[in-house]
């Protein structure tokens, strides 16, 4: 199946469809909170994570160490400011990625991260939908975006950061 989804022309549209899909959903989530009066903030969603954390059957914190990020990178709930701007303008630029097809996998990549970030939060909504969309984006590598600026961005990118070439040879 991945050597269909990286190689097959069909496969190819349908990834593109998937991906112009889910982009045009991020973008419209991130212009309305980019745009929003008085700007996004994420400090009611995280203090509402951080209190009534996500527990499992047992009644136990299901990711505690969700729970210890989130602590720890807001200051229990008291610094917001990054994770507002971050969401706000990630899912603008994740969405943007997607749409245009440029630099896709690192756009379905941080989307992905994102939608498992709103997970650990107890937030479940479109996030699985857009996790499982996200997967077969990235599964499909380079044939996600062949319909895309990625088809002129990606070999601009080799030849200026050779790392990126698949051509590397593994000394024995």
């Amino acid at each position: 199946m991945i050597s269909w989804l990286r190689n097959n022309k069909v496969a190819m549209w349908i990834l593109t469809i998937a991906r112009v899909y889910l982009g045009t959903q991020w973008v419209m989530d991130g212009v309305e909170k980019v745009t929003a009066k008085g700007g996004f903030n994420a400090a009611g969603m995280i203090n509402m994570a951080l209190a009534k954390p996500v527990t499992n059957p047992e009644g136990h914190k299901a990711f505690p160490w969700y729970d210890w990020f989130l602590n720890l990178a807001t200051n229990h709930g008291h610094s917001t400011g990054f994770f507002s701007f971050a969401v706000a303008w990630g899912e603008l630029f994740v969405g943007l990625g997607l749409i245009f097809g440029t630099l896709t996998l690192a756009a379905a990549f941080f989307g992905m991260i994102m939608n498992f970030s709103y997970l650990g939060a107890g937030v479940v909504s479109v996030n699985p939908t857009f996790i499982f969309i996200e997967m077969f984006i990235l599964m499909g590598g380079y044939n996600s975006a062949r319909i895309g600026l990625d088809h002129w961005v990606t070999p601009f990118l080799r030849s200026k950061l050779p790392f990126l070439n698949n051509d590397i040879e593994i000394s024995k």
